[in-house]
């Protein structure tokens, strides 16, 4: 396990999977990328799971990606950065389309890519120590892994352009106010609450949520009356679930509904 760039833990419904460079504050590479996007894919696959938590291990989230990397050498050819996209992005746009909610457990710093990781979360927890860092401005690059598309929708144009060209840290409790993430929460809590919101999650309607995440994706780019139509065709699904059945009974019975994730 100790050699493993991403340990993957099942229980409860739940799988949690850990960044697991801690000597390198969880800085992406090429084995990472891999492992993460297989963890991510067998999530998808895994019936038993019911909502994914992404953390890192040690006292980082991730640095983004590691500087020493080899296609950053100094002495080589111009970096083909293109191709460490081609990395990064397909896992980006899958975490998005993953029908399973994914929190966002952000234990340490979230850089570059590492903040685009967190953000692509459905829900977003920070411990109020973490911080957030757009440093690409520092390398005279562009923010990557869907950061400008990101950062603008959740805290505004005006904030998302000078987070990234100022390059300057967010602390929890402003990426909290700004909006970036849903909360921040004391360190010595934050084990705990991140178990408490996954365990709620687990037992949520799972489907339904799925389906609550593609119709929050595609508003991004729809008008409104685009949006209505897909709301109806989305909750037409919903309503064929076991779950919703279960939902209505509950309610009827006036008990607290056991959601089977079907």
């Amino acid at each position: 396990m100790a050699g493993e760039t991403v340990l993957v833990e099942k229980r409860g419904g739940i799988t949690r999977l850990t960044l697991n460079r801690p000597d390198k504050l969880n800085a992406l590479c090429r084995e990472l990328g891999e492992a993460l996007g297989a963890a991510l894919a067998e999530a998808e696959r895994d019936p038993e799971c019911r909502v994914v938590v992404l953390t890192g291990a040690g006292r980082g989230f991730c640095a983004g990606q590691e500087l020493s990397d080899e296609v950053y050498a100094k002495s080589g050819p111009q970096p083909d950065l293109g191709a460490v996209l081609d990395r990064y992005n397909p896992i980006i746009a899958h975490m998005r389309r993953l029908p399973k909610p994914i929190l966002g457990a952000v234990n340490g710093v979230a850089a570059g890519a590492g903040a685009s990781l967190a953000l692509a979360c459905d829900i977003v927890v920070a411990r109020r120590s973490a911080s957030f860092l757009q440093a690409f401005a520092r390398l005279g690059l562009v923010p990557d892994c869907g950061a400008t598309w990101f950062l603008p929708r959740l805290v505004g144009e005006a904030r998302a352009r000078a987070h990234a060209m100022l390059a300057e840290p967010i602390k929890a409790d402003q990426a909290e106010a700004w909006g970036m993430i849903w909360k921040a929460i004391d360190d010595d809590r934050f084990e705990s609450e991140v178990d408490a919101l996954a365990g709620r999650l687990a037992e949520a309607a799972t489907q339904g949520l799925g389906l609550q995440k593609q119709a929050f994706h595609a508003s991004a780019e729809n008008d409104l009356v685009a949006q209505l139509a897909l709301e109806n065709v989305l909750q037409q699904r919903a309503a064929a679930t076991a779950d919703y059945i279960e939902g209505v009974t509950a309610f009827q019975e006036k008990r607290p509904a056991r959601f089977q994730g079907s």
